[in-house]
């Protein structure tokens, strides 16, 4: 698997809960790239060693994802809160010598990276996001369109143990449906990748920091985002929102409006020609789209 990543180290960055997953490579300004669900690092295959020639690309897997340690469930999920991976973020680039970088998350890993930017404005230089848009936004739109078309979000936020049950029961099965639910190639995953997707999905555990990451998306973090909503906390840095033009998002909402609401400072961006896995899907404009923004 390390062939989809020439020229990077993959390493274990201990962080103040447990141990990161991470591949890290080139040389320059840092670039840290955050994965979405139900993926891990290996999503940033075909974008990853192109930055390399400008930025030292740290792409780490997420608590509870891949090859990262994986706390259990628990009645708050504070352990799966977006504040709480954030703060990993933080301590594995100060780990490895960054106090300030730029940062792009696709999926769960943008939420991430929404919530890192604004508890710890002073680490990120630049924020771009892929295919979502703030989870408020979300939650609070919420109609008939996004509760078939989103009904995971629904789902895997039901009490711990019944939705990792089911999934348990037949994880590649879930998988090749999970990831279908938008039109897509058949043949969009390297086989390397998925190979590392489906390995982490079969693990119970990962199932289990999969659902808590959504339990806590429904509870604890639109506590948080309230909060940062109550005292107009907004994004202090430059904002790139990317979308896939077959994918949800461009259909649901205005992005760059709907983030323009959510940000005090410059906010650019658009639609690619992918679904909703740009990053793979659609390497090349995402590519041209990280050069003029980074």
């Amino acid at each position: 698997m390390g062939a989809l990543f020439p020229g990077f180290d993959l390493r274990e960055i201990a962080v103040p809960d447990g141990t990161l997953r991470a591949r890290v490579g080139g040389s320059g300004p840092p670039l840290l790239l955050l994965h979405g669900n139900p993926q891990t690092h290996m999503m940033w295959h075909a974008v990853a060693p192109a930055l390399t020639a400008r930025f030292t690309v740290v792409c780490p897997d997420l608590r509870g994802y891949g090859g990262s340690f994986k706390p259990g469930a628990s009645a708050d999920h504070m352990p799966y809160s977006k504040r709480a991976m954030a703060a990993d973020m933080v301590a594995a680039m100060a780990a490895l010598g960054f106090a300030r970088f730029r940062l792009a998350g696709h999926d769960r890993g943008g939420r991430v990276a929404h919530r890192l930017a604004l508890d710890h404005p002073q680490a990120v230089e630049r924020l771009a996001v892929l295919d979502i848009v703030p989870t408020l936004v979300h939650f609070e739109r919420a109609d008939m369109a996004f509760a078939l078309g989103y009904y995971h979000w629904f789902w895997f936020a039901q009490p711990h143990p019944f939705p990792e049950a089911l999934i348990n029961a037949a994880p590649e099965v879930w998988f090749h449906a999970h990831t279908n639910r938008s039109p897509r190639p058949s043949n969009l995953f390297h086989p390397d990748a998925l190979a590392d997707y489906l390995a982490a999905a079969r693990q119970p555990a990962t199932i289990t920091g999969m659902c808590e990451d959504y339990r806590a998306a429904a509870t604890i973090d639109l506590a948080h985002d309230r909060e940062s909503r109550s005292t107009g906390q907004q994004i202090a840095c430059p904002l790139l929102a990317l979308w896939g033009e077959r994918g949800r998002i461009g259909d649901w909402y205005d992005p760059l409006a709907t983030w323009r609401a959510y940000s005090s400072s410059a906010v650019t961006g658009g639609a690619v020609a992918a679904g909703h896995y740009v990053a793979e899907e659609a390497p090349g404009d995402v590519l041209d789209w990280f050069a003029r923004f980074f």
